[in-house]
């Protein structure tokens, strides 16, 4: 990069960023990056239209495939995995139809985030509204078996007034409650609600949030579901880490020398891993008392940037990590080593979830530049990039849930992608 210059690719030279009239410029450097990555993924959408798709590995084929699995060169794992990576390579992109009891709600407000529950039978969605803030609402995914792609949206229109931050990494914990994180005013609140807000029966017989606290300065949120732990439910802050039992009330506060932008708590153990603003990430056996200055920490892992977002493996022998640099490592929490590089990942200063489908052996991410990406688990190998279909913008980065059972146990596969105002269903071809 030269000062005062940019370089056209297709004339091959430099050219001066020379002010226009009244000091007004209308070329920038942003606007040709924006008009490069514009063309880019017009390109790209037109390709998937056409279906132009070569397989992710050299030889890779469904008829290769099933003469190994006939000769007993793959384990039945490693057939459903690379199948599973045929399919996702064909993916084709259809819009889904939004239906709602109130015909004046449905796909009026741009969704902020989307997020599946346990068994991905339904979605839980954050949308704007247009007098500023957002709301919350439930997806009931049973339509999407259907040919006529249609799901049903239920709003939860108590706490419209809330305002949701982007940052905000929300979890569906399991079937009946929901561990939310939002802001109202200053301070800021986290809240635990049911479930039934979203149902559309019996309307008047709503239950309001189960428990609401105040809390300042709050970046992210997750929910203890290890019954040594039982109703625990955790914030990170800054510069601490804040433990509540939503039952009796009981608070434990850890402090942190920075930012806590990431949590997830083990399911096999009582023990919550934080990802902080410094890159550090580091575990807390919340059985134990508050302990002044480091020694409570019991693991701890170094990444070069802030750490976004962090998920455990089933086996909670492995968490995978991504960081503002765009880096997404896999560490062995045995060794305290990373043994996989994800490489592709764009990030540059915002908080985006990772999405870790083991049973399929998969790994998606969306990155900043609005780019949905899937790599193997098993290798780290990047299998697809998708293309977002609304020009790239901050506020237009895709929100994603992946599975091979959309809808419940008789479900369809495929990936959920919503944005701005529509929802996408990549189905398997």
């Amino acid at each position: 990069e030269l000062p005062g210059f940019y370089y056209d690719s297709e004339k091959n030279r430099y050219f001066r960023l020379l002010p226009g009239h009244n000091n007004y410029n209308p070329l920038t450097k942003e606007s040709i990056q924006y008009k490069a990555m514009e063309c880019k993924r017009l390109r790209l959408l037109e390709e998937e239209e056409k279906q132009k798709k070569k397989t992710t590995r050299a030889g890779l084929n469904l008829s290769m495939l099933l003469q190994k699995r006939q000769l007993g060169l793959l384990s039945s794992t490693s057939y459903c995995r690379l199948v599973h990576e045929l399919k996702v390579n064909c993916m084709q992109r259809r819009k889904i139809e939004i239906r709602s009891p109130d015909s004046s709600v449905a796909g009026t407000n741009n969704f902020k985030i989307i997020v599946a529950d346990v068994a991905c039978e339904r979605i839980f969605t954050v949308n704007d509204v247009e007098h500023g803030g957002c709301k919350y609402g439930i997806i009931n995914l049973s339509g999407l078996g259907k040919e006529s792609l249609t799901v049903e949206m239920y709003d939860n229109l108590y706490f419209t007034n809330r305002k949701v931050l982007e940052k905000y990494l929300f979890s569906l914990t399991h079937f009946s409650k929901l561990c939310l994180m939002g802001i109202a005013e200053t301070p800021g609140c986290a809240s635990l609600l049911p479930a039934s807000l979203f149902s559309s029966t019996n309307p008047g017989d709503r239950p309001g949030m189960l428990c609401s606290f105040k809390i300042s300065t709050a970046w992210s949120c997750a929910w203890c579901l290890n019954p040594q732990a039982d109703n625990c439910f955790s914030t990170g802050l800054t510069r601490r880490v804040l433990v509540t039992n939503v039952v009796t009330g009981h608070r434990q506060t850890f402090g942190t020398s920075s930012d806590v932008l990431a949590q997830q708590f083990a399911t096999q153990t009582p023990v919550l891993y934080n990802g902080c603003r410094s890159g550090e990430i580091f575990s807390i056996d919340v059985r134990q008392r508050n302990r002044k200055g480091q020694s409570w920490k019991a693991i701890r892992l170094f990444h070069d940037s802030a750490v976004t977002s962090i998920r455990l493996l089933e086996a909670e022998h492995y968490l995978m990590a991504a960081d503002m640099a765009g880096k997404i490592k896999l560490w062995d929490l045995r060794t305290a080593k990373c043994v996989k590089h994800y490489k592709g990942h764009h990030n540059e200063y915002a908080v985006l979830p990772l999405h870790v489908n083991e049973e399929e052996g998969l790994l998606t991410a969306v990155g900043q530049d609005c780019y949905t990406r899937i790599w193997s688990l098993q290798d780290a190998h990047l299998l697809r990039t998708i293309p977002s279909p609304h020009p790239s913008s901050k506020d237009a980065i895709p929100s994603v849930v992946f599975s091979s059972r959309l809808g419940g146990s008789r479900g369809v596969p495929g990936l959920l992608m919503a944005v701005k105002q529509d929802l996408y269903h990549f189905s398997y071809n």
